[in-house]
């Protein structure tokens, strides 16, 4: 990797950390003080409407973003074509779910669901104003500035969040804390940014990104409907309550993988594209990418599993206690996330859009099939299908990518086999070291110090190479 690549890899690496984990942090907290106010069944109501919303907004990008952050010589054209596709179709979205209002209540036998849903959806048109500004913030590999908006909006929707929770406003102070967060950093974006849209729209540029973008956007709306409809079938099939247990260990186990999973996508992107003719370096680069992201990921998913009832003891209330034993185990299956996006990436940045819609269809095929099985068994057996269903879809992923680059399945497990035992070990050790305490509050303490600083005395004395490259990154921030 050349100083200047690697310059911008890691400048850009830090600041999408400090705004991932620290927006996202502050979120995290503003989570759990809310959720020790509200019951399961107050979030297990605003859950059922999670799909609606993740798959209008799908199509509101419908893989536009991505295409112009590819895109070598982007003109104002093109992004004014974006802007303008981006707010018709966020507008066109809302009214329907607007008017679909009635439907989906009567669906989850819900009345309270449509004024919920015509409420929520205005989070739709919201985003569709900004989707160009942050494209063009990730092509500069500016996220200082995207920082500086998200940490403001998480703090002021935070503070209206848990007062409305305080005060009895029940599932309304969720949704009122998603849309200021959503709104205040919009109109902080905006304000930052020097780009303003002008009365221009090309029909040559349209055609050329939605060639791109297209696949991706069916790609996306595959696995968005994918990803939610456990939220779907929970929300139908089992109680507001279940659903509730399931979307906060769902966020727990979200909390560092997509999160970290969002950093790679956002720095790996505009920095692979700028080598895609290069296949040597890019396939270089790809696996520094992977060994990094695993050396990261995999020890904080082992500990959060390994530890994950004496932290909802601790940070939640006695009523959501089966929130831990769903946690254990989708740790398990969120811990290959950062590598599927890795993956995935290569197809985007080698433009094969066609191929990532080809491997989205086989993986949702065979996910939904494995849903099927596991749904008459209960939560626990879900989670479980979930971990499958993660493993397999990081064979098809790898598919293609042995193809182009020569790094398939096996290079890349060979890669990260010394990280994912290592991982798996600490498990134990955090895990049995905690048993032997009855406090919470001990075995958070003595499992978390026990796993980190076995993980950390392995790493030093086999001398893991990821460990000294990662130094060597955060000496250059």
């Amino acid at each position: 990797m050349s100083q200047s690549l690697k310059h911008k890899a890691v400048k850009g690496t830090f600041w999408s950390t400090v705004e991932r984990f620290s927006v996202q942090g502050i979120l995290f907290v503003v989570m759990i003080v809310m959720a020790r106010i509200l019951t399961p069944a107050d979030y297990g109501l605003v859950g059922m409407l999670t799909i609606f919303i993740a798959v209008s907004q799908s199509l509101v990008d419908s893989g536009f973003s991505q295409a112009l952050i590819r895109k070598q010589e982007r003109t104002h054209t093109d992004n004014c074509t974006v802007f303008y596709f981006n707010i018709v179709v966020g507008l066109a979205f809302y009214l329907i779910l607007f008017f679909c209002a009635p439907l989906i209540a009567r669906f989850y036998n819900e009345p309270a669901l449509v004024p919920l849903t015509r409420v929520i959806s205005l989070s739709i048109v919201i985003n569709s104003l900004v989707v160009v500004q942050r494209a063009l913030y990730t092509v500069n590999i500016d996220f200082k500035t995207q920082a500086k908006a998200s940490l403001t909006a998480a703090i002021i929707s935070g503070a209206v969040g848990i007062t409305m929770a305080y005060t009895g406003f029940g599932y309304w102070a969720i949704v009122a804390q998603q849309l200021l967060n959503l709104g205040v950093n919009a109109l902080l974006l905006w304000w930052f940014s020097s780009w303003r849209p002008g009365l221009r729209y090309s029909h040559s540029s349209f055609r050329e990104f939605f060639g791109f973008g297209s696949k991706l956007a069916v790609s996306g709306i595959l696995d968005t409907v994918y990803r939610n409809v456990y939220l779907i079938v929970i929300g139908k099939i089992f109680s507001a309550s279940d659903l509730g247990y399931y979307t906060r260990a769902h966020q727990f186990s979200d909390f560092p993988s997509a999160n970290l999973t969002g950093v790679l996508q956002r720095v790996t992107f505009p920095i692979l594209c700028s080598i895609q003719n290069d296949d040597k370096r890019l396939a270089d680069v790809y696996r520094r990418f992977l060994r990094l992201s695993a050396f990261v990921i995999f020890p904080l998913m082992m500990g959060l599993s390994a530890l994950s009832e004496p932290l909802i003891d601790l940070l939640l209330n006695p009523s959501w206690s089966f929130t831990a034993t769903l946690l254990t185990i989708l740790c398990f299956a969120m811990m290959w996330y950062p590598i599927h996006a890795i993956n995935l990436n290569l197809l985007q940045v080698k433009g094969r859009t066609d191929l990532f819609l080809r491997l989205e269809v086989w993986k949702k095929c065979i996910g939904v099939a494995i849903l099927c099985v596991t749904v008459p068994l209960g939560l626990v057996a879900m989670c479980a299908g979930s971990v499958l269903s993660s493993i397999i879809s990081l064979i098809i992923n790898t598919y293609y990518t042995g193809k182009m680059i020569g790094a398939g399945f096996f290079v890349q497990m060979r890669d990260l086999f010394p990280t994912l035992v290592v991982s798996l070990l600490m498990w134990c050790v955090a895990h049995f070291s905690a048993m032997l305490f009855d406090a919470s509050w001990l075995r958070l303490l003595i499992g978390t110090f026990s796993g980190a600083a076995f993980y950390a005395v392995v790493s030093v004395v086999t001398r893991a190479p990821e460990l000294k490259e990662l130094t060597e990154l955060m000496r250059r921030k």
